[in-house]
């Protein structure tokens, strides 16, 4: 579910910009404008997925600028809901695997988080990002 929602950012006065969700009621900050506009949308997919998990709505955006001051800037900041889900998804899943009988030995004999090690290489190898 693709949304796209206004957001307000005021510069704040110890540098960066503090920016506001009005649709959704949120705040966040961030240091620079990209990380404002960062951070805004990493607030909107949380808050998002949050209420998803609570069989709440989620509203729709407006479709009109808010009101701002004239220092603020309006920008627009668009989610896939379903893609941030994926993306920050942390449940773990299982995966069987078949291992010649030696490397298992020797996996056993150095102690090594297996399952931690399958992770980092895959990461690697399909250069992934960790959320």
């Amino acid at each position: 579910m693709k949304k796209v929602y206004p957001v307000i950012l005021t510069p704040a006065k110890e540098g960066g910009f503090v920016v506001s969700v009005p649709d959704l009621e949120i705040n966040t900050q961030g240091e620079n404008m990209a990380e404002a506009i960062f951070m805004a949308r990493d607030a909107i997919g949380l808050w998002g997925i949050c209420k998803q998990d609570k069989n709440q709505p989620i509203p729709e955006p407006s479709t009109t600028e808010p009101k701002r001051k004239s220092n603020e800037l309006i920008t627009w900041v668009d989610i896939d809901f379903d893609e941030y889900r994926r993306k920050h998804e942390n449940r773990t899943v299982r995966r069987n695997i078949a291992l010649p009988a030696w490397i298992d030995e020797a996996v056993k004999e150095s102690n090594m988080n297996f399952s931690g090690f399958i992770q980092s290489a895959v990461i690697e190898h399909l250069n992934l990002s960790r959320p």
